[in-house]
């Protein structure tokens, strides 16, 4: 070996060292202290907008409660959830009752055969979704009944070998990643420790069963270790096997029981996006237990909403009907308004919104859930430059009404007023919106007028999103006065797009090419 070929060689091994030692660098462990290396990627706080999809067996009943209703069918009314007496059972045991016979008659389990979803079309839901604008999306993995939508490895209660026989979760995701879509999945699981009602006349203390049921246990003890290794087990199966962009945990994951379990989980997904070359985001509930450190992992808030900016970027699922999560014969929403209102403030203060939809049995989204996620995506070809690939402004907004921040706090909203606007911003361009538009014919936007000091670069222009023409426009001392054009019409949130002059490409100068350093 002459020198030249032995400098050649010596090269790549020191390469091959450095690598492997980035590497060993980047390995996360399953401890806080180096989860909090965690980095929320860049595509995540560009997406803004998701579909979240809860789907499974209790679409056959389709009753009230919803996805609730395998937690609530065996209330006859000796006692509640809580082990409190109750007189009344509840009203998904009249309808079981009613519709199926009693509940030791007809369990839980027997719905599974008739969840057949027939006409469940990968290529339908994903299209649907992005005229939506949805940048990604999250099928339910497993909800509480521990049902897998998917080629479970683990479990023989799943959507192939039973119901539909079909790979749901596949199918959606070989759907979705050929659009570029980003895809994700939830696990719900964990919470299904507390699902089940146990007495000798239910098919839930049946032996033949107890890989669906689990042990007979108290409702509300901490999960036992068996049961936190069974999940970890569905766990790594769906992680390993779909390689999912984003991992969403329900509540129950969060409890004390789960603490090594949910580390372990944390280090293993990030590791398997770090060999995959996959930036990944994993999502958790702050519930009654705290998941997870801030910088962790990224936090998820339950059909709710913040009050401020957060520092890092969050998300908030909420379902287009409330409470209601599955399909129900009784399931109601509000205008598609609503809902971009929402996504508006959300965005505001650097978070993203997951929006559900809930197919029915048969794996149709019902007209009325297309109609709107059909208007949300029209608003959002012509304001969606203010929403995606955004950063909050300075302030997230002015007018009367703000978030309260409350468990299901966005049941409590009463909506927005024609005083409320909402700022993003994205380089030099601040994005104002008026989510109530009235007949004044100025708006006012507080927070950019000259003297306020938020702004400290001039403003060149003002256009109105969606209009070819241009408007009128001042600047003045505490505010910038806007005239809207008599002639435009919009039944949704209107979008002003304010240019800013280009910032100072070096405030302090050029250090490198001054001689005198």
């Amino acid at each position: 070996m002459n020198k030249k070929q032995f400098t050649s060689v010596m090269c790549v091994v020191i390469m091959c060292i450095s690598s492997q030692l980035v590497n060993a660098q980047k390995k996360f462990k399953p401890t806080w202290e180096s989860l909090q290396g965690y980095e929320i990627p860049e595509w995540f706080k560009d997406a803004k907008f998701g579909i979240f999809i809860h789907w499974g067996p209790t679409t056959v009943p389709a009753h009230g409660p919803a996805e609730w209703y395998g937690f609530q069918m065996w209330n006859e009314g000796v006692v509640d959830a809580l082990g409190n007496p109750e007189k009344k059972p509840s009203s998904s045991y009249k309808y079981h009752v009613e519709n199926f016979g009693k509940p030791e008659d007809f369990g839980y389990t027997k719905f599974i055969p008739m969840f057949k979803a027939e006409n469940f079309d990968a290529k339908k839901w994903i299209d649907l979704f992005e005229q939506a604008g949805a940048k990604y999306i999250v099928p339910v993995g497993e909800h509480c009944d521990g049902f897998a939508m998917y080629n479970s490895k683990v479990t023989r209660w799943n959507s192939v070998d039973m119901g539909p026989k079909k790979d749901i979760v596949g199918e959606l995701f070989k759907e979705a990643r050929s659009r570029a879509l980003k895809v994700g999945v939830s696990s719900h699981f964990a919470y299904g420790w507390h699902w089940w009602t146990y007495k000798d006349k239910f098919e839930t203390t049946d032996p033949k069963l107890k890989d669906f049921y689990w042990d007979k246990h108290k409702r509300w003890e901490p999960a036992s270790r068996s049961y936190v290794k069974h999940f970890y087990k569905r766990t790594s199966d769906l992680m390993s096997q779909y390689k999912p962009d984003l991992l969403w945990f329900d509540l129950g994951f969060s409890e004390p029981a789960y603490e090594s379990t949910r580390k372990k989980i944390f280090a293993e997904f990030y590791n398997q996006g770090i060999k995959n070359k996959q930036e990944v985001v994993l999502n958790y509930k702050n519930i009654r237990y705290k998941g997870a450190p801030d910088g962790t992992a990224v936090l998820d808030i339950e059909s709710g909403k913040l009050d401020r900016i957060r520092k890092e970027a969050w998300q908030t699922d909420m379902s287009l009907g409330g409470y209601r999560w599955g399909y129900t014969n009784d399931y109601q929403m509000r205008e598609a308004g609503a809902y971009i209102n929402d996504l508006i403030d959300i965005v505001s203060k650097n978070g993203c919104l997951l929006l559900n939809v809930a197919p029915n049995k048969h794996g149709e989204i019902p007209l009325p859930q297309q109609d709107i996620l059909k208007e949300i995506g029209a608003w959002l070809k012509v304001n969606g430059e203010g929403i995606y690939e955004t950063r909050p402004f300075e302030v997230f907004g002015q007018g009367p009404t703000n978030a309260s921040m409350k468990l299901h706090g966005n049941s409590h909203d009463k909506g927005f007023t024609p005083d409320d606007f909402r700022y993003t911003q994205k380089g030099q361009n601040v994005y104002a919106f008026w989510l109530k538009k009235d007949d004044r014919k100025v708006v006012t936007l507080d927070a950019l007028g000259a003297e306020d000091r938020i702004l400290n670069d001039a403003i060149l222009d003002v256009r109105l999103l969606g209009f070819d023409k241009s408007i009128k426009w001042i600047q003045q001392k505490n505010e910038l006065v806007i005239e809207l054009p008599k002639d435009y019409k919009s039944d949704n949130a209107v979008c002003f797009k304010i240019r800013l002059k280009e910032k100072p490409s070096d405030i302090l100068g050029d250090q490198k090419s001054r001689k005198d350093f």
